[in-house]
């Protein structure tokens, strides 16, 4: 019988469990995780916290629908890996013997590292945990700092803002979010949340954490201006917890390295999730992700290979990054490459967020300039590298196919590059008449 230990119940672990067991019905699973709700919709803790659904709506499966998987969970942390004799070390004088194991441990909110940042009511997102604590301050709080950037520095200021609490958002830059939207789109984000009583203060740094008697009471910014708040809300950026692996001798650079397998240097050791570093061949790089189809992705393939014999292995083929999210109560899709350059609110990547879309590519952008419905093409000189879309969604699904599969935009590139012309009609024109042609080929 082989023994499997997952560390991590995020999706990349939980759709793990799901592909080992499929493969191998009666293989022992040991399921570690610290958090003791089990698994959880990590996306959906934005709309927990701004009250849009309950706690439980966060809960796709019961513990019941876990058992009958026949895993095993043990509430502990994994203090370390040993690879020579394969077990796991957790709290609690536990220990783990595994054939395969798989480092589906996630990332974390980066601290900040400013005089005063471990006072009482500096709070980030990182969990349900988190989520709870937030929720549990807002209900005596008045005012709250928002500081980072990215989509979970939104989801804090639109979740306070739903909690009645008065809201000042610092960006360290020009605009809001600036290595992925453009200056318009930031602009369409940045004026919803003012008319939602948001103050936005640009070219703001924080400096320090005023706090009394270890609480939170203020901030300063490196400029000097004071603001009086009860929390901060912390969000520039997160880190690939890979700490057990760098212990254990695992390669890793920003995330732990993996081969198209998902298997590590290791070779009974698979990463999958936020905290692999995972071959893009776009940028013909190793790149992170912080995105649920990824994490849900590798977790199925790493899953089936960890059940497998080595020649039976399945790659895993990246895929062109895509994101349906909510911005200031906007929906907006990202696809492909996007890049705007850096953004000074984010020190690497932000949850919800792919390094493949700030790449800089060599292409021709073209945009339709509309106050909510907008959407942005990246041009290459034969085919789409990217798009975003906001508000009105009716070319998202074509343009997630025509950018993923590669598809030839060369008969419609100078139509899209005429001032003024009206982009959703040529890419729904193009795309009706490109599923035609497939379907006779077929």
């Amino acid at each position: 019988m082989m023994h499997y230990v997952i560390i991590g119940m995020g999706v990349a672990g939980f759709t793990a469990v799901e592909s080992i067991r499929r493969r191998d019905p009666h293989g022992e699973i040991h399921l570690v995780s610290e958090e003791p709700e089990g698994y959880y919709s990590r996306p959906g803790l934005a709309y927990y916290l701004s009250d849009e659904i309950t706690e439980k709506l966060l809960f796709p499966f019961t513990h019941k629908d876990i058992h009958t998987l026949g895993v095993t969970q043990h509430v502990a942390r994994a203090l370390c890996i040993l690879p020579e004799i394969r077990r796991v070390e957790l709290s609690g004088q536990m220990r783990l013997s595994y054939d395969r194991l798989l480092i589906a441990t996630g990332a974390e909110a980066r601290p900040l590292d400013i005089p005063g940042s471990e006072a009482e009511g500096v709070v980030k997102l990182d969990c349900l945990g988190d989520a709870r604590a937030i929720l549990r301050q807002a209900r005596r709080t008045k005012q709250a700092v928002v500081v980072g950037g990215g989509i979970t520095a939104l989801e804090l200021v639109e979740g306070l803002r739903a909690r009645r609490v008065k809201v000042h958002y610092l960006l360290r830059g020009e605009r809001y979010w600036n290595n992925v939207l453009d200056p318009i789109e930031a602009r369409i984000i940045e004026k919803r949340l003012k008319e939602e009583g948001v103050q936005i203060h640009y070219h703001s740094e924080l400096g320090e954490v005023i706090q009394k008697n270890g609480r939170v009471v203020g901030v300063r910014t490196k400029d000097g201006l004071k603001i009086d708040c009860e929390l901060l809300a912390v969000a520039v950026g997160i880190q690939p917890r890979i700490e057990l692996a760098v212990a254990a001798g695992i390669a890793v650079e920003r995330g732990i390295l993996v081969n198209e397998y998902l298997r590590t240097n290791l070779p009974d050791i698979f990463a999958a999730g936020d905290v692999a570093q995972v071959y893009d061949p776009a940028s013909g790089k190793a790149m992170l992700d912080s995105l649920w189809g990824p994490a849900r992705e590798q977790g199925a393939v790493a899953g089936l290979n960890m059940a497998s014999s080595p020649e039976e292995f399945q790659p895993y083929s990246k895929k062109v990054p895509f994101n349906v999210t909510r911005l200031a109560g906007l929906t907006t899709t990202i696809i492909g490459t996007v890049g705007q350059g850096r953004d000074d609110d984010l020190l690497g990547i932000a949850r919800g967020d792919s390094e493949t879309w700030r790449q800089l590519p060599d292409v021709l952008a073209v945009q339709s300039d509309f106050e909510v419905n907008r959407v942005r093409l990246l041009l290459g000189e034969r085919r789409l590298v990217g798009a975003v879309v906001m508000g009105d969604q009716k070319l998202s699904h074509p343009l997630q196919h025509l950018i993923r599969q590669g598809v030839d935009i060369s008969p419609i590139h100078e139509r899209l590059l005429q001032p003024g012309a009206p982009l959703a009609e040529i890419i729904i024109e193009y795309w009706l008449d490109y599923q035609q042609r497939e379907g006779h080929a077929a």
